[in-house]
């Protein structure tokens, strides 16, 4: 089971220079698991950069993989994750979510840069 976080979603979206490096675990929907909170991130940034209809275009692709949601119990282990390794909110649900799951999170943030569970890519410069 794979997690992409709203980074890796933004960046397979733009057909950017890691698009490729997201590639396998987006378009692999039968073992892709979405966020919630990854489907706010990924529409509020399409929708400000381009607009309504293809952020809601992005969800519709994002919906293809299983949506799940945040639960009490996993903003619990999300909120305890966050303390102990240390990350900020969205990055502690994301990574919950996909521990939850026994999935592989793939995401270019650095604040995941040698956490356990993660495939990780530095972001490009640009």
């Amino acid at each position: 089971m794979n997690v992409v976080d709203s980074s890796g979603w933004l960046e397979y979206l733009a057909d950017g220079p890691n698009a490729g490096f997201f590639a396998p675990a987006i378009e692999r929907t039968a073992a892709l698991l979405v966020p919630t909170l990854s489907i706010f991130e990924v529409f509020k940034r399409v929708l400000v950069q381009r607009d309504e209809s293809h952020a809601l275009q992005a969800v519709a692709l994002m919906h293809q993989g299983q949506v799940v949601d945040l639960s009490a119990p996993l903003a619990i282990d999300a909120a305890r994750l966050s303390r102990s390794v240390p990350l900020p909110m969205a990055d502690s649900i994301m990574l919950a979510t996909a521990r939850a799951n026994g999935a592989t999170l793939w995401t270019q943030d650095g604040d995941f840069a040698g956490v356990e569970g993660v495939r990780y890519k530095p972001a490009p410069k640009r």
